[in-house]
C-alpha cells in the first residue's frame, strides 16, 4: 500500500529536520510510542501500542534513518511485529524550506499482515492519514 502526503509547519526547515530525527522528539509526537531507544547508529527499537479498528495492540519493532542530507532530505525504514499482526515500511521525509515555515512531504510503502490486515486498506489508509495528522500537529509544537 501507497503512501503520501504533505504537511506545513511554522518553524525553520532546519529546526524541522532537527526534530524529526531527534527519538526524544519523535517518542513524544508519534501516537502511541511508549518507546524509542537507540540501538546504534541511526537505529532505534521502538514500542507502539497501536492498531486500526478493533485490531489493537502492542507492536515491538525498528526504525533505521538512512539517505541523511541534512536539512532536505532522509529515509526511514520500519518494521514491528505485535498480537494484531506486522508491518514493513519504508519512506522518503523530503523538507522544503517555504518562507520562515517548512513543507515537509513523505511518500512510502506499508506492507501489514495478520489479523490487522484483515480490516481492508481502506481502513489502514484512513489510521494513517489521522496518525500523520496527529503527528504533524504535535511536531510543530516541538519545532518552535
Amino acid at each position: 500500500m501507497k503512501i503520501e502526503g504533505s504537511h506545513q509547519i511554522d518553524a525553520p526547515r532546519t529546526r524541522v529536520y532537527e526534530a524529526l530525527i531527534d527519538p526524544e522528539v519523535l517518542q513524544r509526537t508519534i501516537p502511541g510510542c511508549e518507546s524509542l531507544e537507540r540501538t546504534g547508529e541511526n537505529t532505534y527499537a521502538a514500542r507502539m501500542r497501536t492498531g486500526v479498528g478493533t485490531n489493537k495492540g502492542v507492536f515491538n519493532g525498528t526504525v533505521k534513518l538512512e539517505d541523511l542530507r541534512a536539512p532536505e532530505h532522509f529515509r526511514m525504514i520500519v518494521e514491528g511485529k505485535g498480537a494484531p499482526g506486522f508491518l514493513k515500511g519504508s519512506g522518503n521525509l523530503d523538507l522544503e524550506a517555504q518562507g520562515d515555515a517548512t513543507s515537509v512531504n513523505y511518500t512510502g510503502e506499508v506492507q501489514v499482515g495478520g489479523t490487522i490486515a484483515s480490516v481492508g486498506q481502506r481502513m489502514i489508509q484512513g489510521t494513517v492519514k489521522m496518525m500523520a495528522a496527529q503527528f504533524f500537529t504535535a511536531l510543530s509544537v516541538e519545532a518552535r
